[in-house]
């Protein structure tokens, strides 16, 4: 005997209101989907930075908090480790802000640098790899620009001149990197120009120190070996747990990082209230329907189980347009911001799930009404 989809017919009764609750349950998804993926954005712009690091072992101020915002240390300290079993090459990275002028509205704006010795293997881009790159970085006051800096920074053509902290400064070539939410914008220049652009600050003072290991050795047991012979005024670590470090002070020490959980639960609970209104009041207005199946025999575990069908296809027909409006929303922000913000299959289904348990807990909650209600009563 086949079974009334009564579920399904409920909803289909009020098409207007089924067209509500659809949109309703589409706009909290669209919120979820945008917060975790500006949140998924804030951690990848860290692990994007440090994939195109090619070192193995970082050395570190112990004051500094993440990649953007480190403080100096000596570089003597780099180079005692330099002799350790293990340790093929040590480089020094110096890192700052610096303001950089649009040589055509005439605006400056603030644009994060790395410096680094031409020589020193320090990035993976092969843009910086061929002798012409490293040739062009030896020159005085000349920089390789992000291709991925924002719009406001200006034209970025190879052998424009412009200004950065009012001396004079020419584009010697391109990388792709991407910025995040600390930068706009990257640039990376020598370390004898990084001494020029910021004078009085010595090059005997280094933001990180890069470390690259032998092929095969065990980076956690040098790292092991470096701390017991470095004093505490620097910090050693791997790759994964610099990454993983950084990761934790954007997560849970920044406003950002705050805010966007917060916003995937107030999402969350905006999903609830929406999806609870709209089946609390089509039990209301059959609330005779549910009284009369009562009457009929139907237990409260039958009552149930059609909310909560009712509840399920809400979810699925909400999902979809949220999942379609967030897609071309995620391509239009990667545009417009150059943020690493994009959709991948974990979130695809985690959300799914999370909007399927948010619609079940509003079925929940609204269907209580028809099963406290009285055959008695209502008629």
């Amino acid at each position: 005997m086949k079974r009334t989809p009564l579920a399904l017919l409920n909803l289909l009764h009020e098409r207007t209101r089924l067209v509500v609750a659809i949109a309703g349950v589409a706009f909290a998804v669209l919120l979820i989907f945008m917060n975790l993926g500006f949140q998924g954005a804030l951690l990848a712009s860290t692990t994007i930075m440090y994939d195109q690091i090619d070192a193995d072992i970082f050395l570190v101020s112990p004051q500094s908090l993440e990649i953007s915002s480190t403080k100096a240390f000596p570089r003597e300290r780099l180079y005692q480790v330099a002799g350790i079993e293990g340790v093929a090459r040590v480089m020094p990275l110096y890192m700052e802000y610096l303001l950089w002028r649009n040589p055509d509205t005439r605006l400056s704006r603030a644009m994060f640098v790395f410096a680094i010795n031409p020589q020193d293997p320090v990035f993976k881009m092969p843009e910086l790899q061929t002798a012409d790159a490293i040739a062009a970085l030896q020159r005085p006051n000349t920089v390789f620009i992000d291709r991925r800096s924002r719009s406001e920074f200006g034209p970025q053509t190879t052998g424009l001149e412009t200004e950065a902290d009012r001396r004079r400064v020419t584009i010697g070539g391109q990388y792709t990197l991407g910025g995040g939410f600390a930068a706009d914008g990257t640039l990376i220049m020598s370390d004898q120009n990084f001494r020029r652009f910021f004078a009085p600050r010595p090059l005997s003072l280094i933001s990180m120190g890069l470390v690259q290991l032998v092929p095969g050795t065990n980076a956690d047991q040098v790292v092991a070996t470096m701390r017991t012979r470095l004093p505490p005024d620097v910090r050693v670590l791997t790759k994964a747990d610099m990454i993983a470090s950084d990761r934790q002070f954007w997560q849970e020490n920044t406003a950002i990082g705050f805010i966007f959980g917060l916003g995937v639960a107030v999402s969350f609970i905006v999903g609830i209230v929406i999806v609870y209104q709209i089946l609390y009041t089509d039990i209301r207005d059959h609330l005779r329907e549910y009284a009369t199946l009562k009457a009929m025999g139907y237990g409260s575990r039958y009552l149930f189980q059609i909310v909560l069908q009712e509840s399920i296809i809400l979810a699925i027909l909400g999902y979809i347009p949220g999942l379609l409006i967030s897609v071309a929303l995620y391509d239009l922000t990667f545009r417009a911001t150059q943020l690493p913000i994009a959709m991948n299959p974990g979130r695809i289904l985690s959300v799914l799930l999370l909007t399927i348990f948010m619609c079940s807990v509003s079925g929940l909650v609204s269907v209580r009404r028809a099963v406290t209600a009285d055959p008695a009563d209502v008629f």
